[in-house]
C-alpha cells in the first residue's frame, strides 16, 4: 500500500475537481504534509486542459483504484458512487466539498469542511486566509479558474457572495483580467466537435442513487444548443446503452447555453415522467427546454431528486 495520501475529485472530473486537488496538494505541502499528492479519476475536459496549458503544468496522474486502508482526501465530492474504485475500504481522512452529503460513511473521525458555496476552491481560498498562508500566482489562477467554471463567471444561481469576494481577491493576486481570461476558458470548454456521443454523455456525468433508484445527470456547456441537438439520435443511443449497462432508471443529459443561461435536456428511462412535476414541462421528442436553468447542483438535481 502506498504511503502517499491521495487527493482527488470525482469521476469525470471538471475544472473545480482537478484544480481543487492541485490546490489542496499545494496547501497541505505548505503545512508540511509532503506525502499528499493530487490525482484524477478520469480524462480532462478541454476547459480544464486550457487552464493547465495556460499555467504550463501537468495534469495529475490517473488513479483507477485504491487499496484497503489507503489514506485519501476527497475534494469536490463525497458520494462514494462518484468516487474511485475501492473507496469503501479506503481511509478517508478529509473532505472539502460544496455538495449535498449522501451515501457517505466512515469508521473513524475525519476533517470535513463542507460549505454551501458555488465552488470547492472558494472553500480552499478561505482555508488559505484562515491559516494566513501566502497564495502564489499559480494557486490564484487555479482557484480563480475553478470559481469561473462552477459559477459560469458568477452568473450561475449557485454563486454566493463568498465566491464573488474570493474571485475579486484572486484576480489581484493572479494579475490577469478575470473576465477576459474566463471567457476564453469557458469557450474552450464548449468545443465539442471532437467528442463521440459516448464521450459527450460522460464528459461531466454524475451518478446518483436515491434509495436504490439509480440515475445520472450529465451536462455539457455550449454556445449553441442546436449544434449539439443535431446529434440527438446518436446521443440517445449512448444514453440507452448506459441505462442498460448501469441499471439506471433515469438519464438526464443537459445541454447548457453559457451565453444565454438556458438548458435543453434530453431525458430517457422509466422514471422520465419525473420531469413534468419537477419543472412543469412535458417532454416532446424526449426533450424539454428549461429557461434560466444552468446549475445541476442547485436547479436540476434538487427538483429531480424530490420527484423520483
Amino acid at each position: 500500500m502506498e504511503e502517499k495520501i491521495y487527493i482527488f475529485g470525482h469521476k469525470n472530473p471538471d475544472t473545480d475537481s482537478i484544480c481543487s486537488a492541485l490546490v489542496k496538494e499545494r496547501f497541505n505541502r505548505k503545512l508540511g504534509y509532503e506525502k499528499c499528492v493530487a490525482r484524477r479519476l478520469g480524462n480532462l475536459n478541454k476547459e480544464t486542459q486550457y487552464v493547465l496549458n495556460y499555467l504550463g503544468i501537468e495534469a495529475p496522474e490517473l488513479l483507477e483504484k485504491v487499496e484497503e486502508g489507503q489514506e485519501v482526501i476527497l475534494v469536490d465530492h463525497n458520494e462514494f458512487n462518484q468516487s474511485v474504485e475501492g473507496i469503501e475500504k479506503a481511509k478517508v481522512i478529509g473532505v472539502i466539498d460544496h455538495h449535498r452529503i449522501a451515501n457517505f460513511e466512515t469508521s473513524e473521525p475525519l476533517y470535513y469542511n463542507a460549505r454551501p458555496y458555488g465552488c470547492t476552491c472558494t472553500i480552499l481560498y478561505k482555508e488559505y486566509k484562515q491559516r494566513e498562508l501566502e497564495i502564489s500566482k499559480e494557486e490564484a489562477i487555479l482557484m480563480a479558474s475553478a470559481i469561473i467554471s462552477d459559477t459560469l463567471l458568477l452568473k450561475s444561481p449557485t454563486t454566493t457572495n463568498h465566491d464573488v469576494k474570493a474571485l475579486d481577491e484572486l484576480e489581484k493576486i493572479a494579475g490577469i483580467d478575470i473576465k477576459e481570461y474566463g471567457l476564453e476558458m469557458l469557450k474552450a470548454g464548449t468545443d465539442l466537435d471532437d467528442f463521440s456521443a459516448e464521450e459527450l454523455i460522460n464528459l461531466d456525468a454524475k451518478s446518483l442513487d436515491k434509495e436504490g433508484t439509480k440515475f445520472v445527470i450529465a451536462q455539457v456547456n455550449t454556445v449553441s444548443i442546436d449544434d449539439v441537438l443535431k446529434r440527438q439520435e446518436e446521443i440517445e443511443n449512448e444514453m440507452k446503452k448506459a441505462i442498460e449497462e448501469k441499471g439506471l432508471s433515469l438519464f438526464v443529459f443537459a445541454i447548457t447555453d453559457i451565453l444565454n443561461s438556458n438548458s435543453e435536456i434530453i431525458v430517457l428511462g422509466e422514471k422520465s415522467n419525473v420531469i413534468e412535476p419537477a419543472f412543469g414541462k412535458t417532454l416532446e421528442n424526449n426533450r424539454a427546454f428549461l429557461e434560466g436553468v444552468v446549475s445541476r447542483k442547485k436547479q436540476l438535481l434538487p427538483n429531480i431528486d424530490k420527484n423520483i
